[in-house]
This record gives structure tokens, sequence and C-alpha cells, in this order.
């Protein structure tokens, strides 16, 4: 993917983690909110940070809301200050728009305003943490449909070492291994430089798994079970 401009408005805990996320992937981001301790709390970390009342529509139009490729209303616990900072910047013209909702109720009217997506991180956190409760571990899953999953999730202990050859999730799980990741030093658009996630392209047979590593497969709860069951 290209390098892209997002403009995040609100930046709690949700869209702090979001602005800074997004930099260190080597985007370019612009945050927003009222909160002057928020503000300066991310300012260092992402491309620019506006202390601003996104309710007011003289005080939204400093934002680039024409030069961003996304603004995403990260805004959560202030029902009435999303949907208007939605409302304005439909109204403004903004042409892509995502926007966070916290509750059924929340979403419904966001809805309304044909948000082109719309973020449900509670809902979502349920789901995972269900899915790690049930497996025993912390993952990251994706639902492909009604009985396949797709999940991310930190090497466990008992493969360390362990040569890819060896990794026989198909033949003893039915499970697919998508991809293996390992963390590897990227500078982002301020320059800093973190450690991010590289997917390591076509490892051979006597490549090791090391702590750190993650790893991403694809299969059904039950396969994820037996797997998960295994190595505990």
């Amino acid at each position: 993917m290209n390098n892209m401009r997002y403009l995040i408005i609100g930046l709690g805990i949700y869209g702090s983690n979001l602005a800074t996320d997004l930099t260190d992937m080597g985007h370019e981001v612009i945050g927003a909110d009222h909160n002057p301790t928020l503000v300066e709390q991310v300012k260092d970390k992402i491309s620019t940070a506006y202390i601003i009342d996104s309710t007011d529509e003289a005080a939204l139009s400093v934002l680039p809301l024409k030069t961003v490729d996304l603004v995403i209303v990260a805004i959560g616990e202030n029902f009435g200050a999303s949907v208007k900072t939605v409302a304005l910047l439909r109204k403004l013209g903004v042409k892509r728009i995502y926007a966070r909702a916290v509750d059924d109720i929340h979403e419904t009217i966001l809805q309304g305003f044909k948000v082109d997506r719309i973020l449900t991180p509670e809902q979502r956190a349920a789901r995972e943490l269900t899915r790690e409760l049930e497996l025993g571990c912390t993952v990251d899953s994706l639902r492909i449909d009604a009985d396949h999953y797709v999940i991310k999730f930190d090497v466990p202990d008992f493969y360390y070492g362990m040569k890819y050859e060896e990794l026989n999730f198909e033949a003893d799980y039915g499970i697919k291994l998508i991809s293996i990741s390992r963390p590897a030093p990227r500078r982002n658009i301020i320059g800093v430089t973190n450690d991010v996630p590289m997917i390591v392209a076509d490892p051979d047979a006597d490549f090791r798994i090391e702590k750190g590593d993650v790893f991403t497969i694809m299969g059904t709860q039950r396969q994820f079970r037996d797997l998960f069951n295994h190595i505990k």
C-alpha cells in the first residue's frame, strides 16, 4: 500500500493508538482533539496535532479536510460530539469518513450519515476475548466464513528453535500456515525507529523459529483448539 494521509479526530486511547500505529507503518497522520493534554501526549509521535473543538464548524474547517485520504472520527464516549462531528464533516464535503461507534444506537445513527465504515472496537474486543479464553492464548482474528478464521498469535515457547520444515500444521491439524513475521527496525515518517513485524518471505527448510515471531494461520475453531491443547 502507498503511504496515505490520515486525519484522526479524537485522541483518546483508541484514537491515539490508531494514530501512532499508522505513523509507525509509514503513513502521515494528523490528529485533533479538544483536550490539550491528549494532544500534548501524542504530538511528538505523529506528523501534526491540533487542539480544536470538532463540533464547531469554523474550528473544524481549519483542518486539512480536503487534502487527506481519509478522516477517522475516533470519538467514542461523547456520543453527541461524535455524531455532530460526522454531520459537520458531511456538510463540509469530506469524501471518505470512518467513524467509531460504541453501541448499537450509536452505530444506527452513524449509518444514517452513510459513512464509509463504522468501527466497533469494543464489540470486536469482546469477540477477541471470548476467542482467547476459548483457545487459551492471545490472538487477533478475522472470520472468513461460518466455520473458518484467520488468526495471528505470538509464537509460544514450544516452537522456539524449531525448523520451518518441522511445522506440520496442515498434516497434524489441517491448519494452513499463511505467514511467519519477525520484528525488524523501521524508521517512521517522523524519524523514530521502532520494531515492526515484517513477513519472512519464502523461509527455507532450515529457517528457525525465534522468540518474538508471529504465526498467521487459517482453520476452524475445533482445529485451533486441538493445536493449542497440544502446545499448552
